[in-house]
C-alpha cells in the first residue's frame, strides 16, 4: 500500500498534522504549568514524529512527500491551537472601565456569577467605574457580551495571569467546589459572595 504515491502523501500529511498538533498542545500545557499532562502528550508526540520523519527520509527522492510533510506541519499548528481554544484551559483576568460611574455594572456582572472587585477611578472625562474580574477562559466571551450589553462604551482589556494565590477562587478550585451544579444548566460560574472574592484570603 505504501508503494502508492497518493497513499504515501496522505499518510505523511495526516501523521504530521497529528504530530504538530500534539507538539503545539504540549507547549501550551507546559506554559500553563500542566507538566504531567504535557509529559503524557509528549509520549504520543515523539511516536508520531519518528513515524512521519522516517517515512520522509526513506523517500527523499519523492518531492511530494516533503511537500506533504511541510503542509502537514502548518496545518498541525492551526489544529493544535484550535484544540487548545476549545479546551479553554486556565483563567483570564478582565479589567473593565465603565463609561459612567453611575452604571450598576458591578452588581449586574456579579449577578451573572462572576467574582468582581470594583473601585472608583478618574478618567480624562471624569469619574469612571473600574472593575477587575477573574473568570475561567471558557466563560470569557460570555463575559464580554454581558459587559457590552450593559455598557456598550465600556473599555475592556484582558490578560492571562501566570499565577493565582489566595482568596475565594483558589480555595474553591482546590476543594473542587467551583462551578458546581448551581449553574450547570446555563454553564455560568458559581456566584461570588463579595466584591473582593479573589483578593481576600
Amino acid at each position: 500500500m505504501l508503494d502508492n504515491a497518493l497513499v504515501m502523501v496522505a499518510i505523511i500529511l495526516v501523521v504530521n498534522i497529528v504530530y504538530v498538533s500534539l507538539s503545539t498542545m504540549r507547549m501550551i500545557l507546559t506554559l500553563k504549568s500542566r507538566r504531567y499532562m504535557a509529559a503524557f502528550v509528549s509520549m504520543f508526540e515523539v511516536v508520531m514524529y519518528v513515524i512521519g520523519l522516517g517515512l520522509v527520509l526513506d523517500n527523499l527522492d519523492q518531492i511530494q512527500n516533503v511537500a506533504a510533510y511541510a503542509i502537514g506541519f502548518g496545518i498541525g499548528v492551526i489544529v493544535g491551537t484550535k484544540i487548545e481554544e476549545k479546551l479553554a484551559l486556565g483563567y483570564i483576568t478582565v479589567n473593565v472601565i465603565a463609561s459612567d460611574s453611575d452604571i450598576e455594572l458591578t452588581r449586574k456582572v456579579r449577578e451573572k456569577g462572576y467574582g468582581v472587585t470594583s473601585w472608583q477611578a478618574y478618567g480624562m472625562d471624569g469619574d469612571r467605574l473600574a472593575m477587575q474580574i477573574l473568570t475561567p477562559r471558557k466563560y470569557e466571551l460570555r463575559l464580554y457580551e454581558t459587559v457590552k450589553t450593559i455598557d456598550p462604551k465600556a473599555f475592556i482589556i484582558s490578560y492571562e495571569p501566570k499565577q493565582i494565590h489566595g482568596g475565594f477562587w483558589v480555595k474553591q478550585v482546590r476543594k473542587g467546589r467551583l462551578f458546581n451544579n448551581r449553574h450547570k444548566n446555563d454553564e455560568k460560574p458559581q456566584a461570588a459572595q463579595s466584591g473582593n472574592d479573589y483578593n481576600q484570603s
